[in-house]
């Protein structure tokens, strides 16, 4: 059996799925591809999937045998997004122009840097130099 070469797809709960929407959609920038009100917003990610879910919708039993089973979190979940090595402070730029507040700025020992911040679901949200993880 091969190694998958990538994550298709991550998912976060927030229970304003507007907020969300207007957090990853507008301030983040990502394309959205399918909402189900009161459910979900899916957005697409340079290669890849960000999954917004209702954990209250989503921890509920699956309504047929095709559908997902129950699943969810409770508490802060976390996303780091890429970011160019010239691009972290026009991260911080365009965070700070919507008010989301960098919590963190991090310089880490192999020489990259990421800041972090919140949506509005209280999520921890990163912008990450590539150079952080040996891909």
């Amino acid at each position: 059996m091969s190694r998958p070469p990538r994550i298709l797809e991550t998912c976060l709960y927030c229970d304003d799925l507007d907020a969300a929407e207007a957090f990853y959609g507008g301030v983040v920038g990502l394309e959205r591809i399918a909402r189900v009100e009161g459910r979900h917003v899916f957005f697409r990610a340079d290669g890849g999937m960000l999954l917004i879910f209702d954990p209250a919708q989503t921890a509920r039993p699956a309504a047929s045998a095709d559908a997902p089973p129950p699943h969810g979190a409770h508490g802060p979940g976390h996303v780091c997004f890429s970011a160019a090595p010239d691009g972290i402070e026009a991260w911080e730029r365009r965070l700070a122009r919507a008010g989301a507040a960098i919590e963190a700025r991090i310089s880490w020992p192999g020489g990259a840097r990421s800041i972090y911040a919140r949506d509005p679901a209280g999520n921890s949200v990163e912008f990450a130099e590539p150079a952080l993880w040996p891909l």
